[in-house]
């Protein structure tokens, strides 16, 4: 299991932080700084230990609070040179970006330079949203302008942080209302070079599709035409709730609107009870099943499968993921298994009781059985 993100945020962030600062002024108060960071700091989540420093960063930094935002920028290290993935590095500056959004929303331009060197570090994501619910106009037309930037980290700022629905951030409900000045900015984006802003892109336009699902398919209809493989991919998983939804619209553009004529055989669940509890590896449940096509034609199949998780109070949600895209020749028969992690998660944790199975082949749903977590 992954080590949790908050295991390597600890006493050594401050004080890089204020190692940094001293490096813009000698005279900064590196101990004091320190002292007042790590107060009650082991007791606090990931995103509040953020929150924790920029207020103490607002403590002993400048009261002039442009001159305060120039000296977070210049104790910046180097722009990052590529996409880092998982790594925690700039997780140093999370304390940079809570700072910009609540004590530097009085001052827009030294911010939003701010936030332009910030994103190629770490992200302002996150910082960028009270500025587009208190100068939309201006925050938007500076948008506009970072779209065409030749850093793609600020382009992909342009797309994650207009996403009307952005994990670990209050929703944009303005743009959950009307998306179409979030839709202006995606077009700009729509067929960048990079994989990170593209998939940035697709992100967005699937927060969009939850609350405006027609909106979505209206625009991913436009953007068929003539697309290239990479936009192609845009579309594949902006529609991707939609699909898992079995939307028929979003199906048929993805070249799956035929309802299939396919048998499925031979389906196994195994084992069909399993016993909670931290185990190492964790437990599992094994599917597999036989696809067969009857008819004389080759059949164009998205297949997915659907877990209905027991909740904590005896009702069950579906959960829908991703199994394979497969052309299936007339008369041929294709195996097909999956291994269910029943590993316990931040996101999901498991109750016990019966989870019911079932296959989705171009939205149409195929029971496969059960089983039974004790």
């Amino acid at each position: 299991m992954a080590e949790p993100l908050i295991n390597r945020y600890g006493a050594e962030i401050p004080r890089q932080i204020a190692a940094q600062l001293s490096g813009v002024d000698s005279q900064f108060d590196c101990e004091g700084f320190i002292e007042a960071a790590l107060e009650g700091y082991d007791q606090l989540a990931l995103m509040d230990r953020g929150r924790h420093l920029a207020k103490v960063l607002h403590r002993f930094l400048p009261s002039d609070q442009e001159q305060a935002i120039q000296w977070l920028v210049a104790s910046m290290g180097p722009r990052l040179e590529r996409d880092q993935g998982n790594s925690m590095a700039p997780f140093l500056y999370l304390p940079h970006s809570f700072y910009l959004a609540h004590y530097g929303l009085d001052h827009f331009e030294a911010s939003m330079q701010a936030q332009y060197q910030l994103t190629q570090r770490f992200t302002a994501e996150f910082s960028i949203r009270p500025f587009l619910e208190r100068y939309p106009e201006a925050t938007l037309e500076r948008l506009h302008q970072w779209a065409e930037d030749n850093d793609h980290h600020v382009r992909r700022l342009v797309s994650e942080g207009t996403r009307p629905r952005l994990p670990w951030a209050p929703r944009l409900k303005s743009f959950q209302k009307d998306p179409q000045p979030v839709l202006a900015l995606l077009e700009k984006l729509k067929d960048d070079p990079e994989l990170y802003v593209r998939r940035s892109v697709a992100n967005n336009l699937n927060d969009i599709g939850k609350d405006h699902p027609d909106v979505l398919l209206d625009c991913v209809a436009r953007w068929s035409a003539r697309a290239s493989e990479a936009r192609r991919w845009i579309i594949r998983h902006a529609l991707r709730s939609l699909v898992k939804q079995g939307h028929p619209q979003a199906l048929a553009l993805l070249g799956y609107g035929e309802a299939p004529s396919i048998k499925v055989e031979a389906a196994r669940l195994t084992p069909e009870q399993v016993q909670m509890g931290d185990k190492v590896p964790p437990p599992c449940v094994n599917l597999s099943l036989v696809l067969h096509n009857p008819t004389p034609q080759a059949q164009e199949l998205l297949v997915d499968f659907c877990v209905h998780y027991v909740k904590a109070n005896g009702s069950t949600a579906p959960k829908v993921f991703k199994l394979k895209t497969l052309t299936l020749d007339a008369g041929a028969s294709l195996p097909l298994s999956k291994r269910i992690s029943l590993a316990e998660m931040t996101t999901r944790r498991h109750y016990p009781g019966t989870h019911r199975v079932e296959l989705l082949i171009n939205g149409q749903t195929y029971p496969l059985g059960a089983f039974e977590l004790l």
